[in-house]
């Protein structure tokens, strides 16, 4: 009796100790560390293809022409499904295309980013889309960094003969006192007015955008401007500088609004080819889309790792002069991403918080219809007959109601 009492007290002891060689926990801390994905130069270039369906690795961003929706698999390519059947939507195939989160569609012709190579795809046969333009180096300062991490580690890259064509990223425990936080600046990085053309619509963290026959894709700092009339050759403009930490692209007829992490940037496109800056609206730091209506700009912050110090939030501001935007009223959120507005009601993705429906017929008041709380949100794309959302690799699909909307269908993406 007195061995077995003397085995259990040494085995107390042992994991005492062991549980404490390192400190106290309290010196530790979870962190999201983020780790480059490399390829080559020569595998870089050859990568596009089109494939059968895949799992999902990280739901992007959203985008919808006709009837099929196109989802970005972070910096891995666009998974393509048909959505004749929105109450049983089908996955169809997957572009492969390296370094990609962004697209946008004209009349058939798909326009994507590869890193900094512009992509353009005919997709007027969807069983058998060709690659028709690659134009290299065209979107001079396009690289995206996960703005979510908190360390980021570089591996020894041989930069003569690889590429950095995106991240992995990873919850890991480290020491506090030795993880350093690093001062880099990122890109993230809306519904939309109708063009001339058969166009498609992109969400609200869209950092691409086609009006008529001109592309607008936002990087970091700069407009890069393209005219489409020739829409398997475009032609590469005079890029426009427009601040720093540009996240997102919004238009709502001769005005783009561009969210950064400083504020809603307003450009005049009267003239195409060349925007012009218009007015400013700047808030704390913190990553930001926009959508935009009649009178009324919608703006979510999310503060937090390095989006920045600011509060988490829904901000109003009034666009009826547009010279002179002027904020009405904040709504705290928990951590916003996307939002779209539309007719009366304004839909915003709260992240793990889930997607709040809103009457915004009465502003600055806002009433709040439903509030979907057991899903993960990012983006949304309200369209005419039904409101599409994307979050934690899942794609919901709800239809309108009189005073609420409701779900039609789900697609696990993995």
């Amino acid at each position: 009796m007195k061995k077995k009492a003397l085995l259990i007290l040494s085995f107390i002891t042992l994991v005492f100790f062991s549980c404490n060689d390192d400190g106290d926990d309290s010196e530790f801390a979870d962190y999201l560390v983020a780790r480059p994905l490399v390829m080559s130069k020569t595998e870089f270039t050859n990568s596009i293809d089109v494939v059968s369906p895949l799992p999902i690795d990280e739901s992007g961003k959203i985008y919808a022409y006709q009837d099929y929706i196109f989802i970005n698999d972070k910096y891995k390519g666009v998974h393509v499904i048909d959505n004749s059947n929105p109450e049983s939507p089908l996955k169809i195939s997957f572009i492969k295309i390296a370094g990609n989160v962004d697209i946008s569609i004209k009349d058939n012709y798909l326009y994507a980013d590869s890193i900094t190579d512009l992509i353009v795809l005919d997709i007027s046969d969807i069983d058998n889309i060709q690659i028709v333009n690659r134009m290299e180096n065209v979107l001079r300062d396009n690289v995206i960094f996960p703005s979510e991490a908190q360390i980021f580690e570089w591996a020894d890259i041989d930069y003569e003969n690889e590429l950095i064509v995106g991240w992995e990223t990873v919850t890991e425990r480290r020491r506090i006192e030795d993880v350093v936080q690093p001062d880099i600046f990122f890109d993230d990085v809306a519904t939309t007015n109708e063009s001339s053309g058969d166009t498609g619509q992109g969400g609200s963290l869209a950092r691409f955008k086609i009006v008529d026959d001109y592309l607008y894709a936002v990087d970091s700092h700069q407009i890069n401007v393209f005219e489409i009339s020739d829409l398997e050759n475009p032609k590469d403009l005079e890029d426009v500088f427009a601040g720093f930490d540009i996240e997102t692209i919004f238009n709502r007829g001769e005005h783009l609004f561009l969210g950064s992490m400083q504020g809603m940037y307003i450009y005049d496109i009267s003239a195409p080819a060349t925007p012009t800056f218009v007015s400013e609206f700047q808030h704390g730091t913190a990553c930001d889309p926009v959508v935009v209506d009649e009178n009324y700009a919608y703006v979510t912050l999310r503060g937090g790792n390095f989006c920045g110090a600011t509060e988490s939030g829904l901000y109003i501001i009034d666009i009826t002069t547009i010279e002179s935007p002027e904020l009405m009223v904040i709504y705290p959120m928990d951590e916003p991403y996307g939002l779209g507005v539309k007719d009366n009601k304004l839909f915003v993705c709260d992240g793990a918080s889930g997607l709040k429906v809103y009457d915004k017929s009465d502003i600055p008041d806002l009433e709040q219809l439903n509030h979907f709380k057991d899903i993960v949100t990012f983006d949304v794309i309200p369209l005419e007959n039904q409101l599409l959302m994307v979050g934690d690799e899942v794609l919901y699909q709800y239809e309108y109601l009189n005073d609420n909307i409701r779900l039609i269908s789900s697609l696990n993406l993995n």
